[in-house]
C-alpha cells in the first residue's frame, strides 16, 4: 500500500513563491512515476507537472511551464512543487499522485493520491 502526505501550501500574495512536498511511505517509491494536480473551486482537478522514477524527465502543464519545478528526492520518499511567480489563477487543492509506470498527464492513470493541501494567491 502506498500512501502520500502533502505539505507546503497557504497564503501567498501575488508574484511570491511555495514549495509543496510530498511524503510516499513504501519501499517502493523509486520505481513510480510521480503527478501534480490541482483543482479550483468549480473546476475539474487538472494536470499541472510529473516527473520519471529517476527524476530526470519532467513535463508541466503550458500554464505552469517556466515558473513551477517538480523535482525528487528517491533517498528521502519525497517529491516537492517549487512554485514561483504566483498568480490568483493558481488558486486550487494541490494533490500529487503517484502510479507504477511511465509519466502520465491523465489522473485516472494513477492510482494513489494524497488529501491534498490549499494554495490561495490573493491579489
Amino acid at each position: 500500500q502506498v500512501q502520500l502526505v502533502e505539505s507546503g501550501g497557504g497564503l501567498v500574495q501575488a508574484g511570491g513563491s511555495l514549495r509543496l512536498s510530498c511524503a510516499v511511505s513504501g519501499r517502493t517509491f523509486s520505481r513510480y512515476a510521480m503527478g501534480w494536480f490541482r483543482q479550483a473551486p468549480g473546476k475539474e482537478r487538472e494536470f499541472v507537472a510529473a516527473v520519471n522514477w529517476s527524476g530526470d524527465w519532467r513535463h508541466y502543464a503550458d500554464s505552469v511551464k517556466g515558473r513551477f519545478t517538480v523535482s525528487r528526492y528517491n533517498a528521502k520518499n519525497t517529491v516537492s512543487l517549487q512554485m514561483d511567480s504566483l498568480t490568483p489563477e493558481d488558486t486550487a487543492v494541490y494533490y500529487c499522485a503517484a502510479r507504477d509506470g511511465v509519466v502520465a498527464t491523465e489522473r485516472s492513470e494513477y492510482a494513489y493520491w494524497g488529501q491534498g493541501t490549499q494554495v490561495t494567491v490573493s491579489s
